[in-house]
Parts: structure tokens; sequence; C-alpha cells
């Protein structure tokens, strides 16, 4: 287990339960430095104060509150440190309540509550039996950094897990975020509940960051100056297209089913609402508009009466020749 942020213990009614707590995530993302581009030396952030331009070291830095742009308030951490705050060194439980009735949107970060010394095992047990069977969630406060804040604490495979929370005046309205009333019919609906059962899994243990992914593999092969790897072909997306509600629907469900190897049982396509183009010409061809093999077999026809015309001619000459010389 990596080194505890913080000792302290449990105050459960009379019950006083000490703990040590640890971080229970990590940070797997990639991480850059600024570098200098002609040489790679690395580029660090200075201190400097804005009055004198001086760089600073870490004991001439200070706290102070930033009253308006030109007033500031010295503070010091012993001016801290005499504020009265019961909570320092304990996570007081103050209540309980089930789980659902939590926002996640109040959940911040989370911790691993592990026993402090073998006294710490009968109370520690004894609090997670009794959220265990209570299926409940216990409500604490505690403080961190020189200032008080709200925790929820439950079981997870056998631990006991500290969630910071944020108080209820730390989180934004969304009222003004919300779209305006829209017409949906049941249909619409129906389907759109079909597709989350249709999406819907057992658990999201098996996703992974594939982007993290990518780029490890493009950082092994500069470090060894191999070739780059050829970026991945992503399905691309027309941006303000507007399509069909239902048929999108649809078509997002049979693409479900076929993605778990169930039977669509037939076969969507999104339709885009865009209006038609009318056509030059339809089937028949336009009147007063002849087309390219009626032109030429109307001259055929022309050539043929022409031909019939000349041959009667040339033989009704022949035959007054004939007349004359007798």
């Amino acid at each position: 287990m990596p080194r505890p942020l913080w000792t302290g213990a449990i105050s459960f009614g009379l019950v006083t339960i000490p703990v040590k707590v640890v971080s229970a995530t990590q940070d797997h993302s990639i991480h850059f430095r600024q570098v200098h581009l002609e040489d790679l030396g690395r580029v660090r952030t200075r201190k400097v104060c804005e009055l004198d331009g001086e760089a600073l070291s870490q004991d001439e830095i200070g706290k102070g509150y930033e009253l308006s742009r030109e007033q500031t308030v010295p503070i010091t951490d012993e001016e801290l440190d005499r504020i009265p705050l019961p909570t320092a060194k304990a996570i007081e439980i103050v209540a309980f309540v089930d789980a659902d009735s939590v926002d996640p949107i109040r959940i911040s970060d989370s911790y691993y509550l592990a026993i402090d010394g073998k006294v710490a095992e009968k109370p520690y047990t004894l609090l997670r039996r009794a959220l265990e069977r209570s299926d409940k969630v216990a409500v604490a406060k505690f403080a961190w950094h020189n200032r008080e804040r709200l925790g929820l604490l439950r079981v997870r495979e056998g631990a006991i897990v500290l969630h910071s929370m944020r108080w209820p005046d730390e989180i934004r309205s969304p009222e003004s975020l919300a779209p305006r009333e829209v017409e949906l019919d049941d249909g619409e609906i129906e389907r759109a509940v079909q597709l989350t059962d249709s999406m819907a899994l057992d658990s999201i243990a098996g996703f992974r960051d594939t982007y993290r992914d990518a780029l490890e593999e493009l950082l092994t092969a500069k470090s060894e100056g191999k070739e780059l790897p050829e970026p991945a072909e992503g399905e691309e997306r027309e941006e303000g297209k507007v399509v069909d509600l239902m048929a999108a629907l649809n078509a997002s469900v049979e693409a479900a089913k076929e993605s778990r190897g169930e039977d669509g049982g037939g076969e969507a396509t999104v339709h885009e609402m865009r209006p038609r183009k009318k056509t030059a010409s339809s089937g028949k061809p336009a009147a007063g508009r002849k087309t390219a093999a009626s032109r030429k077999a109307t001259g055929q026809k022309a050539g043929a009466k022409k031909t019939t015309a000349a041959k009667k001619t040339t033989g009704a000459k022949r035959t007054a020749r004939k007349r004359s010389a007798s």
C-alpha cells in the first residue's frame, strides 16, 4: 500500500477506530516535461516576485488572501492552527443515510481507511459489518489541510472507503443549462429505453484507456528508433447533420444487438432529413423533347421516303423517253 496521507481515528458514537488514510486511486496518465527544443534541456518553473522580479526560495513564500487587486491580507500557518477545528484528527460520523440519496456529483476523491494497529481490528470490523447489514452509508466530517470537509464512508471488498464530498453550496445549479421543451412521442421514448437495455452491461471492469495505450506505443517506438505506428482510422462524423431520430434509434438498437451476437431481426438505416432534389427528367422523355434514338429513327424514315420518291421520278422519266422514241 502507498504511504499514508493522514492518520487519525474514526469517531463512531463512543467507539474510536485508529485509522490511516491511503489513496484509493492511481494516476496512470502519461506526463510530459517542458524542454528546450534545441538541446532537450528541462525548463523549470521559477517562483518569481511580481514586484521586484527576483526568484524566491520556499521559506520566503507565505500565504495571503486577496481582498482586492490593491489589498492582500497576509496569513500564517500558526494563525490557521489556532482556529478551532474539532475534526482535526478525527473522522466524525454524524449520520447514516441510504446510498441512493447521495448525488454522485458531490463525490470527489476516494481513499481507503486502513487500521492503525491491532487495537483497531475489532471496532473497524464492527463498523464494516454494521454498514453492510444496514445497507447504508455513513456521513462524516473530517479536517484536511486546515479545512473541514464532508465525507462518505462505505464498504468496498471488505475495506472501508472514505469519499471526500463537496458541500451543497459548492454545486452549481444546472437550471440555466436545461434545454427548451421539445416534443417527443411515446414511440421514440420506448425505442430509447430499448437502446439502453441492449447496451446494458453487468460491469464496466473491461474498459481501458485506449488513448494511453496508443501514446505508450508511440513513445516506445520513438525511444527505440522504430517506425512510428500508423494512426488508427476513426469513424468520421458529419457535424450538424440532421437525422431522422426514430431511424437513428432503430439503427442503434440493431447495431447493439449485432455487437452482442443477437439476431437483429431486420436491417435499419438512418435517413437524412434533407429535401429531395428535383430531377431534370422522369422515366418518360419530356414533351417536345426527342431523344437521340428517336431523332435517329426519324432521320432514317425520312431518308427512306426520299429514296422511294427519287426512284419513282427516275422510272417516270425513263417511260416518257421510250414513248417519245416510238
